[in-house]
């Protein structure tokens, strides 16, 4: 800042001081102004601009620092941060870091000023979230990792270097390349920074989260449960049901927010709360049923697991039938099947006639006994079938004919329909009825 000298005393100015509008290079001190001087071209009429020179102080005391010092004060607090007394000295130019510290200590914190524009409490009441000592986030865990209490040739095999605390390999063990090339320079605009800001950011939450994992594996003894398998037998556990299994994966992600003994007090705390909800359930059916003391438990169990055999019996009872029914049911199925062959059979041979059932047809006691061993179709008849067909005197091929249509009629009827028997027309009443009830008897038909 250059200096301004009065042009009528030629005494330096300091503080404010005056300069004509009017004349060229013509400046004033505050007394000589008041005096009204003219010299020159300069008359008192002129008008003049206030010129501060920032050489008179602020503060009512006999400091030191001048208005302009001040200013350059502030300005450096607010480009280089508060505390950095260094860089706010470096700018200011005409004092030390420590009367810097001092002087802005004194008069803008302590001071008047300090008083009035900062509060003496925090007006935003901040929670503190953050876990305790050893909780799962907590600063802790940005401490070392210890050493893993296992052999020097173990350590060896694992990689891990215990002077160093590190691994040979590191989770994620490319992060650094982030980073590597990474430089701010006077070309990088605000867009540059920031880019590049961020994946510092990324790196230190890669670091963060390999240390993470280094204390997963302290805390749970993982690296000891390695080599201690691998060279000792493990015990013998008991072996999980398949709920305890689902339930452990499930529970999984959860794990590294608990240490290996929270983990397994977690799940018997469980285990221990599924069983009092069983109880309790039991407690209500007891309760329901009017038990309220221990000796009425037996003879409730007894009643109970009675019940239950009886309910059991009729079950098995009910399965026996529906296999008998579906044994029978494939049984009709395959007399059907072959009746239909030979029924085919009679039609190829042509010994089964269109008037087939025409009256004296067939079932006639005009002729006497009829011989059916030489007969078609006898094979296909059992022995009561034979005796029957030739007490009717009816021919076999007849007789297969009237069993398939009367079985397709039955089956029929059991969809909703009603039993027809005009397949059979040219017999006497009797001998139909005769029919009908022995069909009925072998379980064929449904009763009529």
């Amino acid at each position: 800042m250059s200096k301004q000298r009065c042009t009528y005393c030629q005494t330096d100015v300091k503080g404010v001081g005056l300069k004509c509008v009017d004349c060229e290079n013509f400046d004033l001190c505050l007394q000589c102004a008041s005096c009204g001087v003219e010299i020159g071209k300069h008359k008192k009429n002129h008008d003049y601009q206030i010129v501060d020179n920032g050489r008179f102080s602020v503060f009512d005391t006999n400091s030191s620092w001048t208005a302009a010092e001040e200013m350059l004060l502030l300005d450096a607090i607010e480009q280089y941060g508060f505390g950095n007394w260094e860089d706010a000295a470096a700018h200011v130019g005409t004092k030390t870091a420590d009367e810097t510290r001092d002087h802005y200590y004194a008069f803008f914190i302590h001071g008047n000023i300090g008083k009035v524009t900062l509060p003496t409490e925090s007006a935003v009441d901040v929670t503190d979230h953050t876990c305790p000592n050893g909780g799962p986030l907590s600063p802790s865990l940005a401490t070392k990792v210890t050493a893993a209490d296992v052999s020097p040739e173990d350590q060896r095999q694992l990689g891990f270097m215990p002077l160093r605390e590190d691994f040979e390999r590191e989770y994620d063990n490319e992060a650094e390349t982030l980073v590597s090339v990474l430089m701010i320079t006077h070309e990088d605009d605000d867009l540059d920074i920031a880019v590049k800001m961020a994946q510092v950011d990324m790196y230190v939450r890669r670091l963060r989260e390999r240390v993470r994992r280094k204390r997963i594996v302290g805390d749970f003894g993982l690296v000891q449960q390695f080599f201690t398998a691998s060279k000792q037998k493990s015990p013998v556990k008991r072996k999980e049901s398949k709920e305890e299994r689902e339930f452990h994966d499930k529970m999984r992600p959860f794990a590294q927010f608990q240490s290996a003994i929270e983990r397994e007090q977690f799940f018997d705390d469980l285990q221990h709360e599924k069983k009092l909800k069983s109880r309790h359930k039991e407690l209500v059916r007891y309760r329901k049923h009017g038990i309220t003391k221990f000796s009425e438990l037996d003879d409730f169990e007894k009643s109970r697991l009675l019940m239950e055999k009886k309910k059991e019996t009729r079950k098995a009872g009910g399965m026996t039938i529906g296999m008998s029914l579906a044994r029978r049911s494939t049984s009709t199925t395959s007399t059907t099947m072959s009746l239909k062959k030979s029924a085919a059979a009679a039609e190829e041979s042509g010994e089964q006639k269109s008037s087939l059932f025409a009256k004296g047809g067939g079932g006639s006691n005009n002729m006497g006994p009829l011989e059916i061993t030489s007969q078609h179709g006898n094979d296909l008849l059992s022995e009561r079938e034979q005796k029957l067909c030739t007490a009717m005197n009816l021919k076999p091929a007849h007789y297969v004919t009237i069993k398939t249509c009367l079985i397709k009629e039955s089956l029929r009827k059991k969809h909703g329909g009603s039993l027809r028997t005009h397949s059979i027309e040219g017999l006497s009443r009797s001998n139909k009825n005769r029919l009908l009830s022995f069909f009925a008897e072998s379980g064929w038909i449904s009763a009529c």
